[in-house]
């Protein structure tokens, strides 16, 4: 009897699935129909639905870089680059080298683009205000409030991309606790103090043209940080750089990483010089993947218990 209930209970959960797939599937149909995905041009442009979004994207974006469309958007390098390059060739959008990252290019639009994107833009707003032209306030308000419910649930099923920004009001706060709390439970360290001074320092010392801080973001919530600060003599120091257990084996360490070099590069400096510890085994192997190079270890006692400490340098 129990194991008929057992199977009983896994038979509706499937069949619950199946159902929950199926809506989505036929929402997706209707949707995709409403809005004009399957036109060839969408909303009577030369553009697909996708070439569309990163206009958008560049539109809104105020100089904004192709990888940072890809993170937002979730589109294929490759394909985002012809995307691009197609816009570029229509005379839409100029490409502007990164005043920060020489590798990098700043994207913005070109009068002709100004004048593709506004009856874009309009059309777009039209569109929406077609399908909801026969809907009462109570009903606009009920399809928003349900919008707001899918998006909720979508997003925690299937977390967005990871995003980099400066750091804004409350950040630093955040980097001391998360810090404290994180090396505190997995390591046993005390370093609440040590972070906190390096934090301070850092806002009240740092040149935004030789030193900078990045906040790795995912659906609104901070999930890492990294620092590179001006340690004299042409010599550029990387600190403090912090995964939220959550963003592990996303590829972030490493991206936020190539980001502290390629600013070090782009800014002038010689070298980077870090400071880390023999346990922290996947940030070492992150250091070492990108071209650092162990100098020295010796032994302290500053968090609490013994542990071996690390000097690593980069010549760029």
């Amino acid at each position: 009897m129990i194991l008929d209930a057992v199977n009983y209970i896994s038979l509706n959960r499937r069949m619950s699935e199946t159902d929950t797939v199926a809506a989505v599937r036929r929402f997706n149909r209707f949707y995709t129909r409403a809005i004009g995905v399957l036109e060839r041009g969408y909303l009577g442009t030369p553009y697909t639905v996708a070439e569309g979004r990163v206009l958008y994207e560049i539109a809104k974006g105020g100089g904004i870089t192709a990888s940072a469309i890809g993170e937002i958007t979730g589109l294929d390098a490759g394909y985002l680059s012809r995307i691009v390059g197609r816009f570029a060739r229509d005379g839409v959008v100029t490409r502007e080298r990164s005043a920060t990252d020489g590798r990098r290019a700043a994207l913005r639009l070109t009068p002709h683009g100004e004048e593709v994107f506004a009856p874009f833009d309009r059309r777009s707003a039209e569109l929406v205000e077609g399908l909801i032209d026969g809907l009462s306030s109570p009903q606009r308000e009920r399809l928003t409030g349900a919008m707001a419910e899918v998006e909720t649930l979508m997003s925690a099923a299937a977390p967005g991309p990871i995003s980099l920004r400066g750091h804004r009001p409350g950040d630093m706060g955040w980097v001391v606790e998360r810090h404290a709390a994180l090396y505190g439970r997995e390591y046993g360290w005390n370093i609440e103090g040590v972070t906190a001074r390096i934090v301070a320092d850092f806002l009240e010392h740092h040149d935004p043209a030789r030193a900078r801080c990045w906040i790795a973001e995912r659906d609104g919530e901070r999930v890492g940080s990294i620092f590179i600060v001006d340690d004299g003599e042409g010599v550029a120091r990387l600190r403090l750089l912090l995964l939220q257990p959550a963003a592990r084996g996303t590829g972030l360490g490493r991206r936020l990483v190539e980001e502290c070099i390629a600013f070090s590069r782009a800014t002038g400096y010689r070298e980077i010089v870090l400071w880390t510890h023999e346990v922290l085994t996947a940030a070492r192997a992150i250091y070492a993947s990108v071209g650092f190079k162990l100098e020295k270890t010796w032994t302290h006692d500053e968090f609490g218990k013994p542990e071996v400490s690390e000097t690593w340098r980069m010549v760029l």
